[in-house]
């Protein structure tokens, strides 16, 4: 098929990629014409494990091709797919003014007698309806009674760190529409994804644009509910990591996202719960839930800081701090609401510096925390950043971090503190070896 992507961002350069990989024509649209010179040249703006080779490898084949030319891209596309950022707004809606100027777009360019248009984009309920408005109006003033089109809701799923793999073998493909036509042309588009097992699932519009946010926000309360547990513990002498074995073997629960942590980031969950709570409030409605997921996600944020801090004291001028992770998640450079922004921001501003090591994240971690540079020193490997230091901050479980060398570490910090916010050295006896050792949920471990 002749397929075009609107946005070429994660989730657009994901799907273009993917969608050439099976042999469509795909051409990847963007306004940013420094973005699409780079990716003509093979460079990719995001870091994604096996993204920029298969990116290449499809240029190369010319089946994958990168443009700023609106009616190149659009006259000829049998589908075209929106992927363009929903950014949060001052009010907490999803930002959809990007969302409306493509479909302007789209409904000045489009030539084909029929085109499938795509909500890839996550947005609130309704939005489809509204594209559809816009580009009934731009196909009006152009007089193409001609031109026949249906706007379906296709949500993403895409697990940062290995969305290659989730997009190549899909656990489910939601496609939401009305039209029967525009559910066929989806099927044979989503064909070589599906061999396995079917697992495609269609549903009303309204329900496909809700599934998107209701999955995420699901997800957001597991993390919430099991750090939620982990302050409990700390309070009343529990071990949350026996807690989470205990409850995670009930098949009813599972084990998925109920690992106690310093809090949810990354561009999905705090946005996406946050859009979701607000678009409740439109209609009346007062999500309890989703305000307590966001409540304790934030203080989850703050407990490492104030661990760091009964520890060192509140003056810690002169004190510089090892951090290990910075992106959000491992596999990732994505440092939107990552915790390491807040940690960081939080010892600064006590007077701490410093000593940073991520395997992906420089580039990242230098705009997000641009006002910060004076206080950072970026290192080239996990050692070299903790020369020096008073304690190691264990933020984000790059498999680097997992079996590191504990003497090495111990001869490198002035102090053998350790904090470690995802509790990956919890059997690795570290009190035996000398360290004071701080993890998350776990009520005997501080004096």
């Amino acid at each position: 098929m002749q397929v075009t992507i609107i946005g070429s961002g994660y989730v657009g350069l994901v799907a273009g990629a993917c969608f050439a990989q099976m042999g469509n024509e795909v051409i990847c649209l963007d306004v940013d014409s420094k973005k699409i010179e780079s990716l003509k040249q093979g460079k990719i703006p995001i870091y994604e494990p096996g993204l920029e080779e298969m990116v290449r490898e499809n240029a190369r084949l010319k089946t994958l091709r990168f443009t700023t030319d609106k009616k190149e891209a659009i006259s000829n596309a049998e589908v075209i797919f929106i992927a363009v950022g929903t950014p949060m707004g001052e009010d907490g809606s999803a930002d959809l003014s990007f969302v409306k100027a493509v479909a302007q777009d789209i409904g000045s360019h489009i030539e084909r007698e029929y085109v499938v248009v795509v909500d890839k984009s996550t947005v609130p309920v309704g939005t489809a309806r509204e594209v559809r408005r816009i580009i009934e109006s731009a196909l009006a003033k152009r007089q193409d009674s001609h031109i026949a089109f249906d706007v379906v809701s296709n949500p993403e799923f895409l697990k940062e760190g290995v969305a290659i793999k989730d997009f190549m073998s899909p656990d489910r493909v939601v496609i939401g529409t009305d039209s029967t036509r525009a559910l066929e042309v989806m099927k044979a588009l989503y064909a070589p994804f599906l061999l396995k097992s079917d697992r495609l699932i269609a549903m009303g519009i309204e329900s496909a644009e809700m599934t998107k946010y209701a999955a995420n926000a699901m997800l957001a309360t597991k993390i919430s509910f099991i750090n939620e547990m982990s302050q409990i513990c700390e309070r009343v002498g529990a071990n949350i990591n026996d807690v989470r074995q205990g409850i995670g073997s009930d098949s009813r629960i599972g084990y998925s996202f109920i690992y106690p942590g310093c809090g949810y980031g990354g561009s999905c969950f705090p946005k996406d719960v946050r859009a979701l709570e607000k678009s409740a409030k439109d209609v009346g409605y007062t999500a309890k839930i989703l305000q307590a997921v966001q409540e304790v996600n934030e203080k989850q944020k703050m407990l490492l800081v104030e661990k760091i801090v009964r520890h060192f004291g509140e003056n810690l001028q002169g004190l510089s701090f090892c951090v290990w992770g910075l992106s959000f998640k491992p596999e990732t450079d994505d440092m939107r609401e990552a915790s390491s922004l807040v940690l960081i921001d939080e010892l600064t501003k006590r007077g701490a510096r410093i000593q940073a090591y991520d395997p992906k994240a420089y580039e990242q971690a230098r705009f997000y925390l641009k006002d910060k540079l004076s206080s950072i020193t970026f290192m080239e490997s996990k050692y070299s950043a903790l020369q020096g230091c008073v304690a190691l901050v264990l933020l984000t479980e790059w498999r680097e971090f997992r079996s590191p060398d504990f003497g090495e570490i111990a001869k490198l910090l002035k102090e053998p503190v350790i904090f470690d916010g995802r509790n990956i050295y919890q059997h690795c006896g570290l009190e035996s070896k000398g360290f004071k050792y701080y993890q998350i949920g776990v009520g005997n471990i501080e004096s």
